[in-house]
């Protein structure tokens, strides 16, 4: 008899389709929907039980809505608060996607006798011949979120399912269409999917964080103008700055010791180097250095790089690009690579 797998259910075309997928593979099948407490608010309760039993019936399959607000708010929200205070900018889904979906969500699943978490993820997940687990990038380039699943354990990787793998987007949609599958949402899904229709500042104003007007410097110290609070502001942006120059001003360095933003050129966006802290490895570690691609952002083209792990347990490591990137931002995630597989990811550090 096959073991009961869970299925993330968001509404959307992927988790219809990959839902589908399974179903049609004869996998004993639930449905699982998590609330975050942070859904919509034109979207009532009972409009999303009506629609969570539209999806049950479409697939003809059981949908359990599974309360994670505590844990949602705990480790993602306050995390993401947290980052900002700190002068970083968080990466939501990278902490999301252990702690809740494969943490919180499964645990709850697992209480219902399922066994595996399935997902709508466009990655995929390679078994070799002694039985080891390996993640790699989904087959279709421009869908790819394996960056996404770089913080999962090599335990949820274990249980975990991605039937999307080897398809395009262009593919799930052809296939949802010709077995008249109806996605509750149309839109894609974000990387922040508690903003909704605010801007982040808002959100994080809403939150509680302390409005603190400061200075403005250029890279030489001078200064030029003063910000509105370092919230507003990440690593590369150019809009909001809103001081005269003769060419445009970029965010080089947020500084929330001194409550300073120091701006620059385009040119001095690019370097040469990053640490990287807080690695969770996929595979073993590497003792020496290791020639890799390092993925700095999601919409970042992988680039290659020198992996110089730091420690014993290598949870640091500095990194060397071959060619200087743009735009490295702390707090984002960084995801090494070696082809098609991911090694494992971390923290870009201050």
């Amino acid at each position: 008899m096959k073991s009961l797998t869970a299925i993330a259910i968001s509404g959307g075309v992927d988790s219809l389709t990959a839902a589908y997928l399974l179903k049609q593979a004869g996998e004993p099948l639930i449905g699982v929907h998590f609330l975050t407490g942070y859904e919509d608010q034109a979207c009532s309760t009972n409009v999303l039980k009506r629609q969570i039993a539209g999806i049950a019936d479409q697939l003809g399959i059981p949908v359990e809505i599974m309360d994670c607000t505590a844990a949602f708010q705990t480790l993602v929200v306050d995390y993401f608060i947290k980052s900002y205070r700190m002068g970083l900018t968080p990466n939501p889904c990278l902490v999301c996607n252990p702690a809740i979906k494969f943490g919180t969500m499964f645990a709850q699943a697992r209480q219902l006798g399922a066994t595996r978490l399935a997902t709508g993820h466009y990655a995929r997940i390679f078994r070799d011949t002694a039985n080891g687990l390996h993640l790699l990038r989904g087959f279709d380039d421009a869908k790819d979120q394996s960056y996404f699943l770089a913080r999962l354990t090599r335990k949820q990787l274990a249980h975990a399912v991605f039937p999307l793998g080897q398809m395009s987007k262009t593919e799930t949609q052809a296939l949802a269409r010709a077995n008249s599958l109806r996605p509750v949402s149309r839109k894609e899904s974000q990387d922040v999917c508690f903003i909704h229709a605010r801007t982040y500042g808002e959100f994080l104003e809403q939150q509680g964080l302390p409005v603190q007007p400061g200075p403005i410097v250029d890279i030489q110290g001078n200064v030029v103008g003063e910000h509105k609070g370092l919230h507003l502001f990440t690593v590369g942006q150019r809009r909001g700055i809103n001081c005269p120059a003769p060419h445009p001003y970029y965010v080089v360095k947020i500084d929330p010791g001194r409550n300073q933003l120091t701006v620059g050129t385009q040119k001095d966006l690019s370097t040469e180097r990053c640490r990287v802290e807080g690695i969770n490895w996929i595979q073993a570690p590497p003792a020496d250095a290791l020639q890799v691609h390092t993925r700095v952002r999601y919409r970042h083209k992988a680039a290659l790089s020198t992996l110089v792990p730091l420690g014993a347990q290598a949870q640091a490591a500095d990194v060397f690009f071959h060619v200087p990137q743009k735009a490295l931002t702390p707090g984002q995630g960084a995801v090494f690579y070696l082809g098609d597989e991911v090694l494992g990811g971390g923290w870009i550090a201050p």
